[in-house]
């Protein structure tokens, strides 16, 4: 195999698997069958609105987002 074989095979395994990549899971919100938020874009938009409407304190919704939404939390990559 030549040297510019490699590069090319190379150049077309970096670019199938940069299209195939899962991306980001919260690009868009997204809802479960309930119509609850089931990622944190849609999360962060609920306990926005819920706030607004006056629903729940703020150290309620911070501690909501915290937990769904934190460095470990249940709603990243949904």
């Amino acid at each position: 195999m030549n040297a510019w074989t490699l590069v090319l095979v190379l150049i077309a395994g970096v670019a199938i698997g940069w299209t195939s990549a899962p991306g980001d899971p919260n690009k868009a919100p997204t809802y479960g069958d309930t119509g609850l938020p089931k990622n944190c874009r849609a999360f962060i938009q609920a306990s926005l609105d819920s706030w607004y409407a006056k629903e729940y304190p703020a150290n309620e919704i911070f501690s909501s987002i915290a937990r769904n939404c934190g460095a470990n939390g249940y709603s990243w990559g949904q």
